[in-house]
């Protein structure tokens, strides 16, 4: 008996409460179609926010999105490509004659100018041959002055007729004959002063001496193919690079009209390591590579370039003044074309055709289709369509307000263009306000079906 009370208190009680309350208890409990109908159409059996439905529609927030004024600025273009320093002038100083290098003048990575002593090779032997043709010439000038002697007495004699005109002219001969020896000893004498001075080795330009190939005491031959030394000129260098042959005439009619300016860029691409000028378009296009190559020279003030280094170049070969330009990212693509959403001035957004004229992976230039001051959305077009509502917040503006540069790689394409429409189109969800993916239509938060309101999602300003 007791057994079946306490089994019995807790059912009697449930129905108590089941009395009292009557169908609220049992909606509360086990809901039916009818009540969750009711609770959907809210207090008065008024009609209930729909579930789904885009962004910006009757009892949606207003789409969160990002948008920029369209403004006009000058856009420098620019063609890549990736090049190789190298010096302006480069020289493997070698002996020109043979003996035993007896000093070294210079010290290993020494900037040297032109005419300063580097090596000196024992000029004994040398100096010696100097002296015996001097000698020779000596010998053989105080012959002439003889013969010039005897040719006067053999004219006074032949005239008198005391000698014979062969006599005379025998001696003119043999005073030609020292005349042309003595010119031949002042030759002799030129050639061993010369032989002699390269026993000095100066340096030929102004530039850097490299490693030092020999040592002091070795014996040095002339033409030996090592050389003593190698001299550079970096200060200015030169880099070489290539372009493709479709960027050729670009070049060609650009260069006529004022010189290109070069800039080696670091290898993030942005900072300018060092600005030149194009010098050299190679008279022939490589018909393996269909490429010409092109020589653009740059100071190197603070030798931030260095031969044999691989340099990033790019080369200013045009400046489109005053257009209008939009960020890249707010350029979307569709089945007519490209086009852009402006937020007209009561916040909602216009579907506008537009004709891109370049455009990289930063900013687009737009020939037709936007004004300057035309508001483009950038971020947010998950919910955007053709007058939805929307809540804009602007982005912190650059620093000096000013239009980067459009930079076309070596096949004359702008990189990364539309890659964010793309990505859109594509199926992924744009990032909200607060860096969540923003609801797409037909999805609702789990509260707003419990009838509770559904946050905002509107950007703060």
């Amino acid at each position: 008996m007791s057994k079946v009370w306490r089994v019995g208190v807790p059912l009697a009680m449930v129905a108590i409460v089941a009395a009292l309350l009557g169908p609220m208890a049992v909606d509360h409990f086990w809901p039916s179609s009818d009540s969750q109908g009711v609770r959907e159409r809210g207090p008065g059996g008024g009609g209930g926010r729909r579930r789904g439905g885009g962004g910006g529609g009757e009892g949606q927030p207003p789409a969160a999105v990002i948008a920029v004024p369209a403004k006009l600025a000058d856009v420098p273009i620019y063609l890549e490509s990736v090049g190789t320093a190298r010096p302006l002038n480069s020289v493997t100083v070698r002996p020109q004659v043979d003996g035993q290098l007896i000093e070294i003048r210079f010290r290993e990575g020494q900037d040297v100018k032109k005419g300063d002593i580097l090596a000196r090779i024992d000029p004994t032997p040398y100096q010696a041959q100097l002296d015996q043709a001097t000698a020779k010439k000596a010998q053989d000038q105080a012959l002439l002055e003889n013969a010039r002697r005897d040719l006067e007495r053999y004219v006074r004699l032949a005239e008198t007729n005391a000698g014979t005109r062969q006599q005379a002219d025998t001696q003119r001969s043999t005073v030609a004959q020292l005349e042309a020896q003595l010119k031949s000893d002042q030759a002799a004498i030129d050639s061993a002063r010369a032989t002699l001075a390269y026993t000095t080795i100066v340096s030929p330009l102004d530039g850097r001496t490299g490693l030092r190939n020999v040592d002091e005491g070795n014996i040095v031959k002339q033409g030996d193919a090592v050389g003593i030394v190698t001299v550079s000129q970096i200060q200015p260098i030169a880099v070489l690079f290539n372009l493709p042959q479709q960027q050729l005439a670009r070049v060609i009619k650009a260069q006529s009209a004022a010189p290109l300016r070069a800039e080696a860029v670091a290898a993030d691409g942005k900072a300018v390591v060092d600005a030149g000028a194009l010098q050299v378009v190679d008279n022939q296009v490589d018909i393996t590579t269909g490429t010409v190559r092109l020589k653009a020279e740059f100071p190197n003030a603070q030798l931030a370039l260095w031969p044999g280094a691989f340099v990033n170049v790019r080369l200013l070969v045009e400046t489109l003044r005053q257009v209008v330009v939009t960020p890249t990212a707010a350029v979307q693509r569709g089945p007519k074309g490209t086009f852009v959403y402006v937020v007209k001035p009561d916040d909602t957004v216009a579907l506008r055709d537009v004709t891109v004229g370049t455009q990289d992976d930063v900013q687009a230039v737009i020939a037709t289709g936007l004004q300057a001051g035309d508001r483009v959305v950038t971020t947010g077009f998950a919910r955007l369509a053709e007058g939805a509502r929307v809540a804009v917040s602007a982005p912190d503006a650059p620093a000096d307000g000013a239009a980067p540069a459009i930079h076309q790689d070596m096949r004359g394409r702008t990189p990364g263009a539309g890659g964010e429409g793309r990505r859109r189109r594509e199926g992924a969800p744009a990032a909200g306000a607060d860096g969540a993916p923003a609801a797409t239509p037909g999805q609702r938060p789990r509260r707003e079906a419990a009838g509770q309101p559904a946050p905002s999602t509107a950007a703060t300003p």
